[in-house]
């Protein structure tokens, strides 16, 4: 009890916070940025290390500056996403713009489900509540529930207020199911690192041996709904886009992996392109290869 109370008080504390401008919470960023490189040194050597295995051509000088510029985009994303508690999906939707939607109307016209793979790149957070304001298919976004009851409640809340309908990992093929006379949109963020199980599925990614999910190609497989990219880039502080791309438009004819492996290739050129804005601190490379596992 005494620990949910505590959490009430920082939930609240939080909301107040996010009742100011996005000027104004840019410079608690700054701060923030301070705390957590010079002072915490949060997860510094796990980013350090994974931009050294992903970027084995790039200088220290170049591996250093990205490192700073992902410390100044992690605090600026804290306080983008405390925003998200007050903030109206009209509010969010006017800094979040949409390319290549018409790669998606045969799909709308066609009244056919699609599945829509993200990464957590950029404000991933923001999407879950503007997308289902940009297109027509009733969004379903799949996440994963926060330990603390009150926060994951607060934030389940946040993101739903857009129309969208967030549904825990482990429903998400009955809650697919449950929508099959719906036309909808399921979003899946599958590029962190997956349970170690008794065999992983390892692909090539960021110049290193990455074990991924294949949830998302193998309810492509048996639903045969068309997959789309959302191709994430920063515009600007606090302003975003998604490019949709396509990933696969009859999974029934692809082979095993070419999903899994397309999503990937995508996303590994937009990190590429600007590394900052990727979710660095997450120890994405924590296991390693093993007999058992599969390598595609």
């Amino acid at each position: 009890m005494i620990n949910k109370g505590l959490s009430k008080v920082g939930l609240y504390f939080l909301y107040l916070l996010s009742l100011l401008p996005l000027g104004i919470l840019y410079l608690l960023s700054d701060f923030i940025y301070l705390i957590l490189y010079r002072v915490l040194s949060y997860r510094k050597m796990i980013v350090r290390i994974n931009l050294q295995n992903s970027f084995p051509f790039k200088t220290k000088e170049e591996l250093l500056q990205i490192e700073k510029d992902y410390f100044h985009y992690l605090a600026d994303l804290m306080v983008e996403t405390i925003k998200m508690l007050s903030a109206s999906p009209e509010y969010l939707h006017a800094r979040y713009s949409f390319t290549n939607q018409e790669l998606i109307h045969p799909f709308e016209d066609k009244k056919q489900s699609i599945l829509i793979a993200v990464g957590h790149y950029g404000n991933w957070e923001w999407s879950t509540i503007v997308i289902p304001l940009a297109i027509k298919f009733k969004a379903l976004i799949i996440y994963k529930s926060l330990k603390n009851e009150v926060f994951d409640d607060a934030f389940k809340k946040a993101r739903e207020k857009g129309g969208t309908k967030m549904i825990k990992m482990l429903l998400t093929l009955k809650e697919i199911i449950r929508h099959k006379h719906d036309l909808t949109a399921t979003v899946f963020a599958a590029d962190q690192t997956p349970a170690r199980t008794e065999g992983l599925l390892w692909i090539d990614f960021l110049n290193q041996s990455t074990p991924v999910f294949l949830g998302l190609e193998k309810i492509a497989k048996s639903t045969n709904y068309p997959v789309v990219f959302c191709d994430m880039q920063r515009v600007k502080r606090g302003y975003y886009s998604c490019d949709f791309k396509l990933v696969s438009a009859d999974p029934s004819k692809n082979n095993h992996l070419d999903i899994t492996k397309k999503q990937f290739e995508l996303l590994e050129n937009r990190i590429n392109i600007e590394p900052r804005y990727w979710l660095w601190s997450h120890k994405r490379w924590k296991h390693k290869f093993e007999e058992h596992d599969e390598r595609a």
